[in-house]
Order: C-alpha cells, then structure tokens, then sequence
C-alpha cells in the first residue's frame, strides 16, 4: 500500500487489538431460522420472493442494495421477519454478516446486523495476523406509498441504517474522522410480472446519502471529504417462481487518500423454495479495498422467513 495515510508496521505494533475467536457463524444462523421455519404462518397472501432477500447491512433487499420491499411475508395486520448469515470470501479478505429482522403490518421493518471483516492479508502485511474489523448496524425501514406489484406507482420507502465500529484503530490510522454514522435512503421498487418477454421482472432504484468508507468497516469521513449522494441499483428476471437471476450495482464514497474506494457491483442467482427459506449466490467485484486491487469472490446467503 501507499499514500499519506498509510499504516505503517511501527504503527501497528503499538496498536492492541482484541484476540477474536471464530464464532461459528452457521450453528447461530441455523439455530435462529429453524425455529422460524417451523412457525412460519404469516404472508399467505404475498408472493413468493416479494419479501426479497437481506442485503449485508441487513435491511431486505438484494445482497449489495437495500430495497423498498420490507422483510418476510407478513401482510397488513401480521408480523414478519427474517433471520439470516452470509459470507463473502475475496481473494485477501472475507466478510461475515449476520442478523434479524423484524417487519410490522408491512409497514415498518426494524433490523440489526453485525458485519466481521477479516482483513486477511492486510492483517499480515501489517503484522496484525488475524485481526478483523467489526461493526453493529440498526436499521429502519417505512414504507412511504405505492405497491410493489399493483398501481400507479412502485412500492417507495424510506429508511436509514445506525452504524458503528467496534474496533476503530485502523479506521483512524487510515485517516477515518468518525467511528460511528448513519446512512439515510430512499427506495423505489417494482415488480412487473410478465415484464421480460413474459417473465416477471424487478426493478429498484435506491439513492442513499452516507459516509461510510468500505460499507463503513473503515470508519467514516475522511481527508478526503465526508458525506455523499450514492446511486444504487437492482434489476433481476424470475425465471420461474422459485429461480431469479440479476445484476446489482452500488456507488461507494472515496473518502481516504491513502487508498482509493471503487465502486461495488455483482451478479447473483436466488432460490426460493418457500416463503421459509432463500439461498443466494453471487458474484462480487468490490475493486479496491485497502491498496489491494480486484477484489473479487464469490458470496453466499442464507435466509430464514416468516
């Protein structure tokens, strides 16, 4: 790595980070959404797939982009909720996501969700090996107006994501001002059935303000500026109604001098087999994150519903 900002090995040999043990993500997830899916009763009336699935901020939506969908399948007058763990192996880090979500008279969704970023190589380069940077995010979601699948207008919802690190030493080494911020969005999605040559296609548009360097696991604000209007993007096909495929795409700040920020897209493939239980693979290109360019791997999702 270079730059002005940079963290040197002196530096990091005076920094003492907390040994972390490696939590088995899967057993917790597991045991959270098998409970779920043996109570699930709730959203009869919704289709299957509408509830989306948990971005890696945990708010509904694709895996890089919250939408205006709210979690689980619960209609007017019931409760739903999500429950979910993903993983994204890069070629010189791997991020751990995990959390719930808890959704009113489809109405107003609640989240919390806690991201591991192991920083791998970066770790080593350093002599940190090992070390890992973690944040806490609360989420909060309204949808404002519309219907995702009837209507003049697509659904459109407002929300906005609390975040904060848990291990803030790199960040400020790197030049981050801030070990906490709050995203704030608005989302527009819709669902046209028989959209793409008879099949059902999703659209979302999501413009988000925010802070946040690398999803904000390296802090927020910077030397090189702070707050920013970002555009983000969704559009999938269901190829039939338990199979989508689409693209994602999601603008990043570039806050820190000592490393630039690229912007983050994938492609992703999503399994509903009911509306208990969503798989997610997808391809994601986050360019560069710390000085280490092309960081590109392969994520993985699962997800509870009712």
């Amino acid at each position: 790595m270079s730059g002005a900002r940079s963290v040197t090995r002196s530096q990091a040999q005076h920094v003492r980070l907390p040994r972390f043990r490696q939590l088995p993500y899967w057993l917790l997830a597991l045991c959270v959404m098998l409970p779920i899916a043996q109570v699930a009763h709730a959203g009869d009336g919704r289709l299957l797939a509408t509830g989306g699935a948990t971005q890696v901020e945990g708010s509904a939506g694709g895996g890089l982009v919250p939408w205006a969908v709210l979690a689980g399948y619960g209609t007017r007058d019931e409760f739903g909720g999500t429950a979910y763990y993903t993983q994204l192996q890069l070629p010189d880090y791997r991020l751990d996501s995990y959390g719930a979500a808890f959704t009113i008279d489809n109405r107003v969704e609640f989240s919390v969700a806690r991201d591991r970023f192991d920083l791998g190589t970066l770790g080593k380069a350093i002599g940190m090996p090992g070390a890992a940077l973690r944040q806490d995010i609360l989420g909060v979601k309204w949808r404002l107006a519309g219907d995702l699948v009837y209507g003049d207008l697509p659904q459109i919802s407002i929300g906005a994501q609390q975040k904060h690190d848990l291990d803030f030493t790199i960040p400020q080494l790197a030049g981050a001002r801030h070990a906490s911020g709050t995203d704030v969005y608005i989302a527009a999605t819709r669902l046209v059935l028989g959209g793409a040559g008879g099949y059902d296609l999703l659209w979302n548009v999501t413009l988000r303000s925010s802070n946040a360097n690398q999803f904000g696991l390296l802090g927020f604000g910077g030397d090189r500026g702070d707050r920013h209007w970002l555009a983000e993007g969704s559009l999938a096909m269901l190829f039939n109604p338990n199979w989508a495929v689409g693209l994602e795409y999601r603008q990043k700040p570039d806050n820190l001098s000592f490393a630039r920020e690229d912007h983050a897209a994938d492609g992703f493939l999503a399994w509903f087999p009911n509306k208990r239980l969503a798989l997610v693979a997808a391809y994601v290109d986050l360019g560069s994150i710390a000085g280490l360019d092309r960081q590109r791997g392969w994520y993985l999702s699962l997800q509870g519903s009712l």
